[in-house]
């Protein structure tokens, strides 16, 4: 059996019952169950239906997100998720270069970077080279002023941990913000790369080795060794084409507001609902969850 869900943006939700069930009855599915009032809602499939991405289109043009995976074993033990643009709003990096004054010429490095159209070791150690200089207390201040949460990642953690989950991020930024994230989320672990600095001042590079899409795949074949888990209990979230290994790898791996292409390769796309969309991907309804 197969589940469908659908979802749309929480801040303004307008999930259409008509539509619901027009799709429901026209697919043959089971009985509607409403996960939150015009927000989220799902119905059993006896298979995947035919022309799915054609009506996956015609959604999102509705500002609705259609997701179909098998209905078996959807409550994840383990979160593995991305920072930059997933648990946070910004890229990191983005918003060092902009207090450097080299803003648009990182931030279109790091857009190529995360389409998938330049190689992400060459493309962060080039951005870090344009760091060189700054004092080390500009992370601090980036924290405060620049940064923001995506919503609802508190609330996503939160429920997960209350159901015994284990939560791991894992980026291709830095440890100085990761440090920060994580304990601020509630995460278990984080890994990241080093940003390096001598008396204060940035240097212009990075640690070695760099953590990009195979440490992410790392982390997840290492962190469910350690807890008994297999690939098949781990929800991965990201949007870069760094998180491909690992959301393709995963048993459930969510394109979150990525990148087109990015997404192009995800049968699971979040593009209207919040982080809180993972736990209705998990068969979580509203009333269930924990607020972080």
């Amino acid at each position: 059996m197969y589940v469908c869900t659908l979802l749309t943006n929480p801040d303004t939700p307008a999930l259409n019952t008509a539509l619901v069930d027009s799709l429901r009855d026209a697919w043959g599915g089971g009985t509607l169950h409403w996960l939150a009032p015009d927000e989220a809602a799902e119905f059993a499939l006896p298979g995947v239906p035919d022309r799915q991405w054609d009506v996956w289109a015609d959604m999102q043009a509705q500002g609705v997100d259609l997701a179909i995976q098998p209905a078996e074993g959807r409550r994840k033990p383990m979160l593995l998720a991305d920072m930059d643009s997933t648990m946070i709003e910004q890229e990191c990096i983005d918003e060092l270069a902009e207090v450097a004054g080299v803003g648009d010429r990182v931030k279109d490095i790091t857009a190529r970077a995360m389409n998938g159209e330049l190689d992400f070791e060459a493309a962060l150690r080039e951005r870090v080279g344009l760091l060189k200089g700054l004092p080390e207390t500009v992370i601090a201040e980036v924290l405060a002023t620049r940064i923001s949460y995506m919503p609802g990642g508190a609330t996503l953690l939160a429920t997960m941990k209350a159901q015994g989950g284990h939560a791991a991020l894992v980026s291709g930024g830095f440890t100085a913000f990761t440090a920060v994230v994580s304990d601020r989320l509630g995460f278990h672990e984080n890994r990241a790369n080093t940003l390096l600095a001598e008396n204060g001042i940035l240097t212009g590079h990075v640690g070695n080795p760099i953590l990009g899409q195979q440490a992410k795949i790392d982390a997840l074949v290492e962190i469910t060794a350690r807890l008994g888990l297999s690939d098949a209990d781990v929800l991965a979230v990201g949007d870069g084409a760094n998180d491909l290994g690992m959301l393709r790898r995963a048993g459930m791996g969510v394109a979150l507001h990525a990148k087109p292409s990015v997404a192009a390769q995800c049968d699971l796309r979040v593009n209207f609902g919040d982080l809180t969309a993972l736990l209705y991907l998990q068969g979580f309804a509203r009333s269930e969850f924990v607020l972080g």
